[in-house]
């Protein structure tokens, strides 16, 4: 079976990420999606908020049997490596994203010679889209339906009347 984790920090999950996962069960047989911890980025919503959210949408996706999700906060490639993984999926947008995935990709190379990156680039619709963008327009009273779910907009919409 080959198993490719996909993580991210998914704060929050958009139908770009989705578009990726959907590419990715082309070529794997089961797709982790693993919601990373990283406290770092100070995401908007809390680890727990962000795996239930990727949950939510990946049961309500049709074909989403093969696709786990779950959290972590352990080295990407050790996690990886746990959950039996061979393959770790990272998204592609444009070059911007590029010079960042091949330093990940380089220094994953160097911890897990036997775990292999794997670029996918999401669907043209997409290629713009990331979470930081959705988070801003949603801030600002601006329409997000074309970015994510209705639950994971009507989420959006809550935490931000919350942090008012």
């Amino acid at each position: 079976m080959k198993i490719a984790l996909y993580p991210g920090t998914f704060d929050p999950i958009t139908k770009g990420h989705l578009d990726v996962i959907v590419r990715g069960m082309h070529i794997f047989d089961k797709i982790v999606v693993a919601v990373a911890s990283n406290p770092s980025k100070r995401p908007l919503f809390s680890l727990e908020e962000r795996i239930e959210m990727a949950g939510v949408v990946v049961e309500n996706t049709p074909g989403m049997e093969r696709v786990e999700v779950t959290g972590f906060d352990t080295l990407t490639v050790e996690f990886a490596r746990g959950k039996g993984a061979t393959s770790i999926i990272r998204g592609l947008r444009a070059v911007s994203d590029f010079e960042y995935e091949l330093q990940v990709a380089l220094t994953n190379r160097k911890l897990a010679l036997d775990i292999e990156s794997v670029f996918l680039m999401p669907s043209v619709e997409y290629i713009y889209l990331n979470s930081t963008i959705v988070k801003e327009v949603a801030k600002h009273g601006g329409d997000v339906k074309n970015f994510v779910t209705d639950y994971v907009m009507e989420k959006l919409r809550e935490k931000i009347e919350q942090n008012k």
